[in-house]
Parts: C-alpha cells; sequence; structure tokens
C-alpha cells in the first residue's frame, strides 16, 4: 500500500510540474501547410511572444523545410536567417515537424521554403 501511495504521489508531483514549466515558458504554435510551390497560409499576424513552428508536408512531393528572416535583410543569405525557426528535421511527404522555441519580437518577417521551392510570405508581429 505505501508503494502505491508512493508512486501516485511521484506522478502527481511529475504532472504538477510538467503543467507549470508549460505555463511558465507560455509557447504558442503557428501551424504552416506546405502544398507543391506554396504555403497556404499567405500571411500571418501574432502578437509578440515565443513560438514554435508546425511545418506540414501535405504531399508536395518531396522534402520541405522552412525559412525565417527579419523583413528587410538579405533572404538569400543563411547568416540572416533565425535558425531557431528551421524544422529540427525535414518535413517529409505527409508528415508533420516543429521547429525549436521562437522568441519573435514586433516588426515584419519574410517566411519561405527553399527547397519547395515557394513565395516568400510577410509574418507580422504587432
Amino acid at each position: 500500500m505505501k508503494r502505491i501511495v508512493l508512486i501516485l504521489v511521484l506522478a502527481l508531483a511529475f504532472v504538477i510540474d510538467a503543467n507549470a514549466q508549460e505555463s511558465s515558458n507560455n509557447v504558442k504554435v503557428i501551424s504552416l501547410e506546405q502544398t507543391p510551390g506554396e504555403f497556404t497560409q499567405k500571411a500571418i499576424t501574432v502578437s509578440e511572444g515565443t513560438y514554435v513552428f508546425e511545418v506540414s508536408n501535405n504531399h508536395v512531393g518531396k522534402d520541405v523545410g522552412l525559412v525565417l528572416v527579419p523583413k528587410g535583410k538579405d533572404a538569400g543569405n543563411p547568416e540572416n536567417h533565425i535558425k531557431t525557426a528551421y524544422v529540427t528535421t525535414v518535413v517529409k511527404d505527409g508528415k508533420v515537424e516543429k521547429s525549436k522555441a521562437t522568441t519573435l519580437k514586433k516588426g515584419e518577417y519574410v517566411y519561405f521554403c527553399p527547397l519547395n521551392p515557394t513565395p516568400q510570405y510577410i509574418l507580422e508581429v504587432k
């Protein structure tokens, strides 16, 4: 009986700790879908904060990814890319992958996929 109580107490402590970390991080998700040659979301407006990008590959026929760059910077130069916004692994056909947490400040950014390839779209942070 003591063993069951101890297991329940430890399980409850883990759940409380996990919920506290989730709410203190306050990370939101921006979901993006790619189809052949484009993102289905043509423009996005969000508030300042920390986000994870979730990219889905809707039968593009090749691996896809995500590049995010502050608007006005050379998007072709990898030094200007916000590397935390890269998906952690390329997105295979029919799959979904996520980026690391990325803090976005007020301003405009462009997002695109050089693997698909897509046009550049605007992400506005207010």
